[in-house]
């Protein structure tokens, strides 16, 4: 299938970095700032706080979204994309407004800290502190720690796999769900045809990729850990269920699509669902694509259900 009309016009006006000229970490990170602006904005919450949490680094901030006053709400932990390098609360709001209110759940989205300033493993220890936190404490924000969730998008959706991978092999807490949008899976890009098919015009060149890729996990020993590659994972038995989904025209498509069926095959729970015309990212376009709402309607739907 060829690019949706929509998807078209968004790359005809986008203006990604040339892949041939010097990347600027900070033109990066306010890029995706300013992408932010272009997106409107999401539901309306019956609050939205912020606070911090104790971590190994610091302090973790944390946006709170509770889109209904008065229950006691499932938690869904989300952590945002931007290679691991870029991005915060404020980049992935509209995002977390659709699924706190498509979900019903309280949406903590985490700030971790940014490579490369801070490398492996700091922002997936940040994630994991943070999830930790809400699982024995959560009832303090009247919520319930007992109905977790994990998700994200891109490196926020590794994040999430690492967590999740994480709470099996050191006995909780219990996650009930994994929503993954995009998600990277695999640091051996070579044997994934996605990533050379749709290395350059398609909003997340693989030279951002890979530039993401030396920012976090410099070390190239490391790059096999299944907490950075969760494809490589001994065995995926004992994972929550999962949402899974893909973008066609996305480098990171066969990765992703390979960790669905891996979860399957491990007997898994998962569905997976590939969005014909789209791009990386597509679900944080939610604001500007009618499949991209769509997709997160979808998405929030099945947190719902597995977060009920």
């Amino acid at each position: 299938m060829p690019l949706h009309p929509e998807v078209e016009a968004l790359l005809a006006h986008a203006a990604p970095p040339d892949a041939g000229a010097p990347l600027d970490l900070q033109s990066f990170r306010a890029m995706a700032k300013a992408m932010t602006q272009a997106l409107g904005s999401g539901p309306e919450m019956a609050e939205v706080t912020e606070i911090t949490l104790p971590g190994p680094g610091g302090e973790i901030p944390v946006r709170l979204y509770r889109p209904v006053a008065g229950a006691t709400l499932p938690v869904t932990m989300y952590f945002h994309s931007g290679g691991w390098m870029s991005g915060d609360a404020s980049t992935a709001d509209v995002l977390c407004r659709m699924l706190a209110q498509g979900s019903g759940s309280l949406v903590a989205s985490v700030e971790y800290r940014l490579a490369p300033e801070h490398p492996f493993p700091a922002a997936l220890e940040d994630a994991d502190a943070a999830t930790r936190w809400f699982a024995q404490n959560a009832a303090l924000l009247q919520a319930d720690g007992t109905r977790l969730a994990v998700a994200g998008d891109s490196s926020g959706a590794n994040l999430a796999t690492a967590v999740a991978l994480r709470a099996r092999d050191r006995g909780g807490p219990a996650i009930r769900f994994q929503l993954l949008g995009c998600p990277v899976t695999d640091s051996a890009h070579e044997e994934h045809p996605s990533y050379q098919d749709f290395a350059t015009g398609y909003l997340a060149d693989a030279a951002i990729l890979d530039w993401g890729w030396d920012s976090y996990v410099p070390d190239h020993a490391q790059r096999a850990n299944p907490e950075v590659s969760v494809l490589r994972a001994a065995s995926l038995a004992g994972l929550p269920p999962a949402l899974v989904v893909t973008a066609e025209f996305d480098p990171l498509r066969d990765e992703g699509e390979a960790y669905a069926r891996a979860l399957g095959q491990a007997g898994v729970d998962v569905e997976l669902i590939r969005y014909a015309g789209m791009v990386h990212g597509f679900t944080m376009l939610a604001g500007l694509l009618t499949v991209g709402r769509e997709a997160v309607d979808h998405a929030a739907q099945r947190l719902g259900a597995a977060l009920a």
